[in-house]
């Protein structure tokens, strides 16, 4: 089956499960959204599912993508990318640059590296941007840029983990359509994990609660 499954997945810390065990299907195309309160363990899941869970927390049940079972693979080999709530661009690269590093390993050559990156940068509303240091963009650029950046990685899933949490209340819906929009261009799933019930219902997708 194509798309990301969870089978009885659950996080303990200090042997204390922080939720119940978790079993659900993101189909391609599809943006489930879990909520749930704070300290439940969201954030914590998204780690483990990309493969870097923190020391101190434990997990059991398994990930499999795409019918692959990644649940032991190292994250630089799973093929999920993850957007967190801060944009995470490298203060002492270029916006260029910070696209370049995202890039997957089959582009190759200096011409095919700058002709994607220009696309990805039109298709963020940023063409010419390339030599922008990050620090001069506003939180919806950087958010966009942050998403292509993954996004040129073509992971075969995507983790948001709170991605609009950050941004002024008039800039969350432009860059929900934005993020929503390419993500179901790529034909890929995603589960985002969320406060706030306007980005589950921008989704448009299944909204899972994760319980104790």
């Amino acid at each position: 089956m194509r798309g990301l499954d969870l089978h009885s997945v659950t996080i303990r810390a200090a042997d204390a499960p922080l939720f119940a065990p978790l079993t659900l299907t993101v189909p391609r195309s599809t943006v489930t959204t879990i909520v749930g309160p704070s300290g439940i363990g969201k954030s914590t899941l998204m780690d483990f599912i990309g493969g870097h869970l923190a020391r101190g927390f434990t997990a059991s049940g398994s990930v499999i993508l795409d019918g692959r079972d990644v649940t032991r693979l190292p994250a630089e080999v799973r093929r999920i990318g993850i957007m967190f709530q801060d944009a995470a661009l490298f203060p002492h690269l270029s916006v260029g640059d910070n696209l370049a590093f995202g890039l997957a390993s089959h582009v190759r050559g200096r011409v095919a590296r700058r002709d994607a990156i220009e696309v990805a940068l039109k298709q963020a509303g940023l063409a010419g941007f390339a030599e922008r240091d990050p620090a001069t963009l506003s939180g919806g650029q950087r958010a966009r840029v942050a998403l292509m950046r993954t996004l040129l990685a073509e992971p075969c899933a995507l983790l948001l983990d709170e991605p609009f949490s950050k941004l002024d209340p008039d800039l969350r819906g432009d860059l929900r359509r934005f993020v929503f929009d390419h993500i179901r261009d790529r034909d890929i799933p995603v589960l985002m994990v969320t406060h706030d019930e306007a980005d589950a219902a921008a989704a448009g997708g299944p909204v899972i609660p994760l319980g104790g």
